[in-house]
């Protein structure tokens, strides 16, 4: 849906990056498809390349800083940061921080 609505679906990368995610069935629980981003991680061109899809999105529009919010948000934010020359703030729900 996001790549057909934003030009993206013929952009050959994204066969790449989908073959890179590994789909774990029924997990957490039935019914749900878990979508396992550690094998993307572990492919460099494949995680460039996600990279690269969100900094040309947002090309230009002066980025001052990212929020990376919960787990996959700390992974991608400070790798866009790089690109943007920006900050970046990680976010968290209150009860996962360590008091």
């Amino acid at each position: 849906m996001f790549a057909a609505e934003n030009g993206l679906k013929s952009d050959p990368r994204l066969q790449g990056i989908s073959e890179a995610i590994r789909v774990v069935p029924h997990f957490p629980k039935q019914g749900i498809m878990f979508q396992d981003i550690t094998t993307l991680l572990l492919d460099h061109k494949a995680f460039k390349d996600t990279v690269d899809i969100f900094v040309d999105r947002y090309r230009g529009m002066n980025i001052s800083a990212v929020a990376g919010v919960e787990a996959r948000g700390f992974v991608f934010g400070p790798s866009n940061c790089l690109s943007y020359w920006c900050k970046v703030c990680s976010f968290t729900k209150t009860q996962k921080v360590a008091r």
